[in-house]
This record gives C-alpha cells, structure tokens and sequence, in this order.
C-alpha cells in the first residue's frame, strides 16, 4: 500500500540524514536573501534624499534588478546543471558580495543603481538550491519529499530574515548614517560566500555538455526587451509609443529564440518543458503567482496609507501600521512554506499545489466585499499569505521533481523566470489602472478606487486559474514513486 505521495515509505519518516548539515547551510543562505530583500525596502526614501534625486526615480532600482534577473536565471541554472549548482551558487554570491560592497561607496544616484542592479544575481540562489538539494537526494530514494521539506525550511528562512532586516533598517536610519547602514547587507553576503565554500558540497550528478551561447543571447534580448517594455508602460504610460515598440520587440524575439532551441540538443532552455503534462501547469502557475505576490505588494501599502475621510475609500493607517500589516503577510509566506510538508503527508503534492493556489484566489477575492477596516484586511493578506508561502516553496520543488534528468536547474530557473516576468506584466497593468478612474479620467494622488478592484479581481482569479491549471497536472506527479 502507498501512501498518499506515491511512495511507499511514510514520507513523515522522511528524515534529512547526511542532507540535514547541506540544508543548514543553505537555511543560512536564504535568511541573507531575506535581508537583502526586506533591509532595503524602509531605506528607499532616505536613498533617494541621500543622492538627491525624486521618489519617482526609485522604481529605475526595481527596473535594474529584473534586467539582470533576465539573463542570469536562464544562464546560471543551465551552468547549474552542467558544471555543478555549488559552484554556481558560489559565483552569483560573490558578484552579488562585490556589488553589495559597491552600493555604499558609489558616489551619485546612477553608479548606485548599477551596482543595485548587479546584486540581483541572488534571484538565483532559490533554483539553485532546490536543484542541488533535488540532486544530492536522489541516493535517498525520496528525492521530491525531502526537496519539498528542504524548501519549506528555506522559504521559511527567507521570509524570517525579510521581516528581521525591515525591522533592523527601520530602526538603525535614525542613528547611523547611511553609507555605514548599507555595508550590513554587505557583511551579510560575504559571509554568505564562507558558508557555502566551506559548509555545502557539491551536487553528484554534473551534466556536461555545449552551453548554448546563441540560445541565451537570444532569451536574454527577448525578456530584457519585454520586461524593460513593460517596464516603460509602467513608468511613462500606455500613450507611450517607445514602451510599447520595446514591448512587441521581445515578444518578437521569442520566435526565433524558440525555433533555435527547438534544434539543439543541448538547449539553454529546454522549450519542449513547456508541453510536458507535469511541467506546463507549473510554468503557467509559477506566472499567474507573479502577479500577485509580485505586482500586489505595492498596491496593498497605497491602499492602506490612502485616508478614507478624504477619498471614501482606504484605511488611513500610518506607517507603523501599515509595516504591521506588511509585516503579517510575510510572516504568513514564512508559516504557508513551512506547512507544506506537512500539508503532503494528507494530501497528494498535487493537491496541495491546488490548495494554496485556492488560498491565494480566496484571499484576494475576499477584498471584493471586505476592504472597510484593518481587521478585514489582515483576514484576506493572512489566508492569501499561507497560500502564496506554500506556492513559493513548492514550485521550484515541484519543477525540480517532474523536471527531465540533467535539466533540474533549468526547471527550478524557470520557476523564477515566468514569476518574474508574471509580476512584471502585473506591476505595469496595476500601475496603469491604479491612475485611471473608471470613466477613464486620470486619478489625483492616491490611486483610483476602480484600480484597486482591478488590482483584487486580477489577483483572485489569475489564482483561481492556476488552481485550475494545476488540475491538469497527472495524479502522482511531484510524487516519490515506489521502487
């Protein structure tokens, strides 16, 4: 008799063994993801005020980031696969260490979003991880329920150490100077680079090969012209003519990147992925995710900032709230990540993908009718966050299960990638329907009521698709099969 994930051991009698030292190591890795990713965020004022430059200018950062986040996905999780996830992940942390220690020595505005830019190369750590955790599980003969306890614990991490360097900035800006606070994040990376050349072996299983150069230029122009197209409609408009040529020239370049790696036998992307019964719906869920747990954060924060004796609608909270309520949501990606496991001792992985999914359409469709008070909305961001928590710590996981042999970084890498450019295709439909009203007329300060609606039906029901999708997927899919 099998259990419920296919295989026949217990999967709760699972246990790391040898693997557990490799994962700790790596919790350590994703707590310093989680400080660069929340250390930042309380500090953007004070960046902008310290280089003298606009608010407005802040968004060029988020823009930088997931320009280099085009390239060094698809690249790195396919030098992943063929030269070792190790040493991968040592190299993206030792750009990401140099480009850390730039930012508090760059003297303007501009060389500071060059080295911002630079340290995305972390967005790649997640796949790897996942890859080279999937890998050296294999000898186990339960590769994918240890993967998905592994990425939980490292989800869990990362959404830990989010919260603790968002509180840490907030409270260090008041009594340290600028340029010494940012060498925190610095310290932290560079330790990071210690951690895994010393504490993380290698993954056993290397697939060689030609690294498709032609295949990732051509990936590489497509998602930097799309994302930086969408980028553009976000920053100048829809009437803008440029955002949408850059636009329709990404898309363009994705035919003949697709026919070019339809011919090669070691493709940089294995677009044939894309078809298979496992993998699609986690690509389709992986973007439709984006949009929500990438284009709604920012909209969440305006709502709850916009005073509702003013405009009718909002919660008037302060700051501080509104950190709380912020503050709720991530703890809740860090408790959905860490119920995962737990969730697939009950259910099949399947189902628990169809689950959270399901959590994360209820959460934001809730919004619809309760959206009044601050208890309303701590309800929605709570179920909406266990739902998105679990989602960022089972797909990577899922992909590296169903992924072909010799590809597991590729699968996990796109995980990243269509999340990305989902939240891209989000942040600038949000950001255009936030300054319009309904009848078309532009909105004043506070975004408009009727792009908050957008903002929750789109998130509710992309949700609602994935959870869907996901139906697709075959029963025992993700699942340790019985020897």
């Amino acid at each position: 008799m099998t259990t419920s994930q296919g295989s026949a051991t217990d999967p709760a009698k699972v246990r790391f063994g040898t693997l557990g030292a490799v994962v700790g190591f790596l919790v350590f890795v994703e707590l310093t993801s989680g400080v660069i990713q929340g250390f930042y965020t309380p500090l953007l004022t004070d960046i902008a005020r310290h280089f003298g430059v606009p608010d407005a200018d802040v968004n060029w950062l988020e823009g930088g980031q997931a320009m280099v986040a085009a390239i060094v996905i698809p690249a790195f999780a396919k030098l992943g696969d063929m030269i070792g996830h190790r040493r991968m992940l040592l190299v993206s942390t030792a750009l990401t260490a140099v480009a850390s220690a730039a930012m508090p020595l760059t003297g303007n505005f501009w060389l500071f979003l060059v080295a911002w830019s630079m340290q995305g190369f972390y967005v790649v750590w997640l796949p790897l991880e996942t890859a080279l955790i999937f890998s050296r599980a294999r000898s186990t003969g339960h590769p994918s329920a240890l993967t998905r306890r592994a990425a939980g614990l490292l989800v869990g991490a990362l959404e830990i150490g989010v919260i603790l360097a968002a509180l840490s900035a907030g409270q260090l800006i008041g009594v340290v100077p600028l340029p010494y606070i940012l060498w925190i994040p610095a310290v932290a990376v560079a330790a990071c680079f210690f951690v895994i050349l010393f504490g993380v072996k290698e993954s056993p299983e290397l697939h060689g090969g030609r690294f498709d150069t032609v295949g990732l230029v051509l990936v590489a122009i497509a998602l930097l012209a799309f994302t930086g197209g969408l980028f553009l409609l976000r920053v100048n408009g829809p009437a803008s003519p440029l955002a949408w040529a850059v636009l329709v020239a990404g898309l363009a370049v994705f035919y003949p990147f697709v026919r070019w790696e339809l011919r090669q036998a070691d493709p940089v992307v294995d677009v044939r992925m894309f078809a298979d019964s496992s993998l699609w719906p986690v690509f389709l869920t992986a973007g439709l995710f984006g949009v929500s747990v990438l284009g709604a954060q920012a909209p969440l924060s305006t709502f709850a900032r916009t005073d509702p004796a003013t405009y009718g609608y909002g919660l008037g909270a302060s700051s501080g709230l509104t950190s709380v309520l912020i503050g709720v949501y991530v703890l809740m990606l860090a408790v959905g990540a860490l119920l995962l496991p737990v969730a697939t001792r009950f259910v099949t992985p399947r189902w628990a993908l169809v689950g959270a999914s399901g959590l994360v359409a209820a959460g934001y469709l809730l919004f619809l009718p309760f959206h009044a008070t601050f208890g309303q909305t701590v309800t929605n961001m709570v179920i909406a966050g266990l739902g998105s928590g679990a989602l960022v710590a089972a797909l990577p996981a899922a992909a590296a299960s169903a992924a072909p042999h010799g590809q597991t970084g590729v699968a996990t890498g796109l995980t990243n990638s269509v999340k990305t450019v989902g939240g891209a295709v989000a942040s600038a439909v949000f950001g255009i329907a936030l300054a319009t009203h309904a009848d078309g007329s532009v909105a004043g300060t506070a975004g408009s009521f009727s792009g908050y609606v957008t903002v929750w039906t789109v998130c509710g029901l992309t949700a609602l698709a994935a959870a869907i999708a996901l139906l697709f997927v075959p029963p025992t899919a993700f699942s340790d099969r019985a020897g």
